[in-house]
């Protein structure tokens, strides 16, 4: 067995502006990262195009045709202020849904034990009917979606460790309780949602602040105590990360602590998780991460730890 690594030039091609933080060179650090020697061993695949039947699992075809329709012939277009789309970028969101499809395609079919989808733009704000926060589609709950209506799962939990609370995410899964949604991120900071009250109608959302300032210790509380209890005792048959690295005590962006070794213990305990629930199936989709150094470290961290699993 074996850690697939998924991803496309389309990804690196969508830009929405020199000056963005979400800019293609965050993607190019990534996986100059992962050139690296110790990373010889990964499956490298690139990314297919989704099928419009996968996204709209999560979205209505009113919000695929707006995102499609937005997309300019030549400079940018604004969805709002944060989420910018250039020529390219329709394709680099269709890329990054569908490498999170094929992801869970070759964890079900046994074709890789784990597997990481290095793509952009992310998708953990991208909400059914809106694209926001630097998100078009959001990713992880086509790949929920996908494991739920191809392989008939009835159990799947994702995990998102981005400094923001995944919003999108959350209103997608808001009602559906065949997928747990748990989340450490912090709090106060963008979007403002994602409050411990916040349970769903099917109790399946299980939120974790951390306030400005928290480091390791805290998240690590967190994992223990709230996220990976609740996620045990949901039995998942599948887990799905949203890996964003902006968590970083480097990151701009936020105000967490936390450093590579972090990462690499959130993922460890995921893996566990995987093991004793889904015969080690996972699967992770890069989110966030915008100081450069921190996100290449904190995502070799991450793959190196899937890679010690496979």
């Amino acid at each position: 067995m074996t850690t697939l690594l998924l991803t496309h030039p389309a990804c690196v091609a969508h830009d929405p502006g020199r000056m963005h933080p979400e800019h293609p060179g965050r993607l190019k650090a990534v996986l100059k990262a992962l050139e690296a020697d110790e990373f010889a061993a990964l499956v490298r695949e690139e990314a297919p195009l989704a099928e419009r039947k996968h996204i709209l699992a999560a979205h209505p075809e009113s919000h695929i045709d707006l995102v499609e329709e937005v997309e300019p012939e030549r400079g940018y277009a604004a969805i709002d202020s944060d989420t910018v789309l250039s020529k390219g970028s329709v394709e680099a969101a269709y890329r990054g849904a569908g490498a999170a499809v094929a992801a869970v395609d070759a964890v079900m079919a046994g074709r890789a034990k784990n597997a990481f989808c290095a793509t952009r733009p992310p998708g953990h704000h991208a909400e059914p009917t809106r694209a926001m926060g630097f998100c078009l589609f959001d990713n992880v709950a086509v790949a929920a979606y996908h494991a739920l209506n191809a392989h008939g799962l009835d159990r799947v939990a994702i995990m998102d460790f981005d400094v923001h609370h995944g919003n999108g995410t959350q209103a997608i899964f808001w009602d559906e309780g065949r997928v747990m949604y748990a989340s450490t991120h912090q709090s106060p900071l963008y979007p403002g949602t994602g409050m411990p009250h916040e349970r769903g109608t099917k109790g399946t959302i299980v939120n974790a602040t951390l306030p400005p300032g928290a480091g390791g210790d805290a998240f690590r509380a967190a994992m223990t105590g709230t996220v990976l209890p609740a996620m045990e005792s949901f039995d998942p048959e599948l887990v799905i990360v949203s890996a964003g690295f902006d968590a970083d005590a480097r990151d701009p962006l936020a105000n967490l602590e936390l450093g590579p070794e972090d990462f690499a213990w959130a993922t460890e305990r995921l893996l566990d998780l995987a093991e004793k629930t889904a015969g080690g199936r996972l699967v992770s989709v890069l989110e966030g991460g915008y100081d450069l150094e921190a996100l290449a470290e904190g995502a070799a961290a991450h793959v190196g730890a899937l890679m010690a699993r496979a």
